[in-house]
């Protein structure tokens, strides 16, 4: 009895959580594309790959140096 119960509880929130997505917002893909290049447009020059760093300190990925003693 208690694993039927079990069952119907979990069914329950598959149930609600299919509701939940059911009930988001959608959007066509070419409007989400659409919406993607527009955002890279607007934000490629803060794209430290597009066009750098504006110093080598300021560059998380600059080889560390090292230091070797003689």
């Amino acid at each position: 009895m208690d694993m039927m119960i079990s069952n119907l509880a979990q069914q329950r929130q598959v149930t609600e959580q299919l509701r939940r997505e059911a009930a988001i917002k959608r959007i066509s893909v070419s409007q989400a594309v659409q919406d993607i290049m527009k955002f890279i447009t607007e934000h490629e020059q803060e794209d430290c790959l597009l066009v750098g760093f504006s110093s080598q300190k300021a560059n998380p990925f600059r080889e560390k140096s090292t230091c070797t003693v003689l």
